[in-house]
């Protein structure tokens, strides 16, 4: 993760008071069991932000680390599994990849109500604003650069020989895709939206050709990146509860939405930005560069790509909402969340009939 004061930053400050939903003295005993830098009593501190895997802040006496856990309560079936969470980071942080070190996994429910994993803090900044409205055009060039850069590193690791052969399955990705964020939309549904109806019949018979299989993150952007203090290079990238293997196209796509979608101050977007001014890279130009880093000779129109990934955004919000529903929303800002997703639902239509669906669909 970071520093304190940018732990904060990322997070959206400590929740205060300190939680106690977790069982510090129990959480204490399985750490000092297991982390030789762990003596005495720790104590933990829970990020406000975040709406999937609770996330917190645990000290050692001088010593930091993170803890990932389950949300408490029921859960919709494969969702929030930090067990594969930590064997990705296992298998990605001796690759060379910038990711935090994974320490130690606990998947038994008894100790803290839920499995969870430890993991190292890493020092860095966060930039939640995709515009950088503190940098220069130089420096905002540089951290996209390094941005795009270290989603080429991912995509071009060979999954077998760090051996995540089996962390996904065969197949076609975008079909697994649709089928799952499907299915997990039902089983959260509350009300009924045409256009997400809409989706949910054409995503399936209109799926692209999938050429490539690599590790994708699934939730690759800006604000779950921490870059280095002193360089415009990524330090660390984060939360990777989606991470599966699959076409990294979908990964692309997903970063590339932010061009397209309506810049809001504090957001990643950067649609109707003066990007040349900025000095932050065109669409084209970013485009560019990760196909000459993976060995593209180009992308394909990504409006096909960009209506599925609005439409499984609609479907992981959902699940947040049926977590308020039931009581386990991990944060208090999950509202302002579930409040998008008619919206979300539009545009992913708006997407849909520019690759071709029928807007006769709609009726």
């Amino acid at each position: 993760m970071s520093d304190d004061s940018n732990l904060a930053d990322r997070a959206g400050a400590f929740a205060s008071p300190p939680p106690s939903d977790l069982d510090e003295a129990a959480l204490t005993q399985w750490l000092q069991a297991r982390l030789a830098g762990v003596v005495g009593r720790v104590t933990v501190e829970k990020f406000s932000g975040g709406q999937s895997n609770p996330t917190y802040r645990v000290s050692a006496g001088s010593d930091a680390y993170v803890l990932r856990r389950k949300p408490f309560g029921p859960l919709l079936p494969s969702a929030h599994a930090v067990e594969r969470e930590f064997q990705l980071l296992e298998a990605l942080h001796p690759a060379g990849l910038p990711t935090p070190r994974p320490l130690a996994l606990c998947e038994d429910d008894a100790v803290i109500g839920s499995a969870f994993y430890i993991m190292e803090m890493v020092e860095g900044r966060t930039f939640w604003d995709g515009a950088l409205p503190d940098l220069s055009p130089d420096s905002r060039r540089a951290v996209y650069e390094g941005m795009i850069d270290a989603l080429a590193q991912l995509h071009t690791i060979d999954p077998i020989a760090v051996g995540l052969e089996t962390f996904g399955r065969p197949g076609n990705y975008f079909g697994r895709q649709v089928e799952r964020w499907t299915r997990q939309y039902r089983a959260s549904q509350t009300e009924v939206l045409a256009g997400m109806e809409a989706l949910i019949e054409w995503l399936p018979i209109s799926l692209p050709e999938q050429t490539r299989m690599s590790v994708i993150h699934g939730d690759y952007r800006i604000d779950n990146l921490l870059f280095m203090a002193d360089r415009p290079k990524v330090a660390a990238i984060l939360d990777w509860e989606l991470a599966t293997l699959g076409d990294p196209l979908s990964d692309f796509a997903y970063l590339m939405l932010n061009w397209v979608l309506p810049h809001a101050p504090g957001k990643a977007t950067l649609g109707g930005l003066d990007l040349k001014a900025l000095g932050i890279p065109t669409l084209q130009e970013a485009t560019q560069r990760y196909c000459q880093a993976t060995g593209r000779d180009g992308a394909p129109n990504l409006d096909w790509y960009f209506a599925y990934s609005l439409f499984r955004g609609v479907g992981i919000i959902q699940g947040i909402q049926k977590r308020i529903l039931d009581g386990n929303a991990s944060s208090p800002h999950a509202a302002v969340l579930v409040a998008q997703i008619p919206a979300m639902v539009e545009i992913a239509w708006t997407f849909a009939m520019r690759a071709g669906a029928p807007q006769s669909l709609l009726s």
